[in-house]
């Protein structure tokens, strides 16, 4: 068991924008401090063995110019890497390419990650808005945050359970509403980013 409400307000949220050689891309950031420090959170976001604890399993090579998989998800190639503080991957899934950029950070009270996801977006945005892959984050944070506090994690079979309880649907409940809050704070219009929220929201709650 979690404070959902704890966790919620313990993340950043931005909705943005980037040009890009391959046209205008959007861009969702998130970010979370943990009370831990930047070597422990490096080794935790980077060590296949840890990411598979607190997010999903990964094979392949972890290091700049590496191919990467993620089970059941994204694969990519590590585009840059500068230890402790920053790594950049391409975020493939099918024949659709976005990017992610990944910053860590010391502060006072720990370490802060922060995590860009870049993608230049059609149809699927206007349907769903950022909360289609920005309620996603939420979860990873979550996982981590659990990950960091324990040291343990999920098995996938644990983590398909919980997520048909009703504690992880009130967690993407919030987590959707706080994204529709940064649409409109990104200059979206209200009412179209309240519509494709709550599509987003019934999607990942089995209401839709």
């Amino acid at each position: 068991m979690f404070d959902v409400t704890q966790q919620i307000n313990a993340v950043r949220r931005q909705v943005g924008s980037r040009t890009l050689e391959a046209g205008e891309a959007r861009t969702v950031t998130v970010s979370q401090t943990y009370k831990t420090d930047i070597d422990d959170l490096w080794d935790a976001v980077t060590s296949a063995e840890r990411i598979g604890r607190w997010f999903l399993p990964v094979t392949g090579d972890l290091e700049l110019g590496g191919r990467y998989q993620l089970v059941g998800n994204a694969g990519g190639t590590v585009t840059a890497c500068q230890r402790p503080t920053a790594f950049d991957a391409t975020w493939e899934m099918g024949d659709q390419v976005s990017w992610i950029e990944v910053r860590l950070s010391t502060v006072d009270d720990g370490a802060r990650f922060e995590l860009h996801h870049i993608a230049v977006v059609g149809d699927h945005w206007d349907t769903y808005g950022p909360g289609a892959v920005g309620i996603g984050w939420d979860g990873m944070l979550l996982g981590l945050a659990n990950h960091l506090a324990t040291g343990e994690g999920m098995s996938q079979a644990e983590a398909a359970a919980w997520m048909a309880t009703d504690e992880a649907k009130a967690f993407y409940t919030a987590s959707g509403k706080s994204w529709i809050e940064a649409d409109i704070a990104s200059g979206a219009d209200p009412a179209k980013a309240q519509e494709t929220g709550d599509r987003t929201i019934g999607f990942y709650t089995g209401a839709a």
